[in-house]
């Protein structure tokens, strides 16, 4: 998207938000939607810390958890060659902990390779 010296520059939100997600690279978009699916995770396997108000097991809720989880390892998989070894690792290992929580965190263990995101991961252990 170029911006042409004579436009007046606009009032309007929408074009101010894509002027500035112009500039952002996409290997900073992806790794910040994988920390937000991260982050969302974790809250919905209880991992949250304790406040005064409610504790963190209070959040537990695992079929959110394995949807977002199965969410994460989706992104992580199909991106990790475009992040570079760097990036893809911690997502990865992000990741791999999430699911050894979700499987800690269940009463009932799923099978090798059926947990949250193992089709795209493989079996975690």
């Amino acid at each position: 998207m170029s911006s042409d010296a004579t436009t007046p520059p606009s009032d309007d939100p929408t074009a101010a938000a894509t002027r500035d997600i112009a500039d952002v690279a996409a290997v900073e978009v992806i790794t910040t939607a994988a920390v937000h699916l991260m982050s969302a995770a974790a809250v919905k396997c209880g991992l949250s810390e304790d406040t005064p108000g409610a504790k963190g097991a209070d959040f537990l809720d695992l079929d959110e958890a394995r949807k977002l989880i199965t969410a994460l390892a989706a992104l992580v998989t199909a991106s990790a060659t475009d992040l570079g070894n760097q990036h893809a690792r911690s997502l990865r290992d992000g990741l791999r902990t999430l699911q050894l929580a979700f499987r800690e965190a269940s009463p009932y263990p799923d099978a090798p390779g059926e947990g949250p995101g193992e089709k795209f991961t493989g079996y975690v252990s």
